[in-house]
């Protein structure tokens, strides 16, 4: 896609031109005040392409905001749960709890 820069005088009096170049000549026209670029004039093909990447967009930053909020939610419950004793690793807890499952089998409890 070819971008072309032309100032607001040049734009004012060739305006049905300088749209239809836009519309149908697949141009973007930057429109120059003073020196400096201040608006652009694109093809509504190129400004339903940018609200398209624009929802996109906005669609994954929820769907981020979202999982920091789930991680954030699992942090709180995480802190809030009793922490066993900090020495004991899980293969010595799941080693009490066979033990103490097999006794209760053989009705040692």
């Amino acid at each position: 896609m070819e971008t072309q820069s032309v100032t607001l005088t040049e734009f004012k009096q060739n305006l049905g031109e300088w749209v239809n170049r836009a519309a149908y000549g697949n141009l973007r026209i930057e429109l120059v005040s003073r020196g400096k670029v201040k608006a652009a004039l694109i093809s509504l093909e190129d400004l339903r392409r940018l609200e398209a990447l624009e929802q996109a967009y906005n669609q994954r930053e929820l769907y981020v905001q979202q999982q920091h909020a789930a991680l954030e939610e699992m942090r709180i419950l995480r802190e809030r749960m009793p922490m066993a004793d900090a020495e004991t690793d899980s293969v010595t807890i799941l080693a009490e709890l066979r033990e103490e499952r097999t006794d209760e089998l053989l009705g040692l409890r």
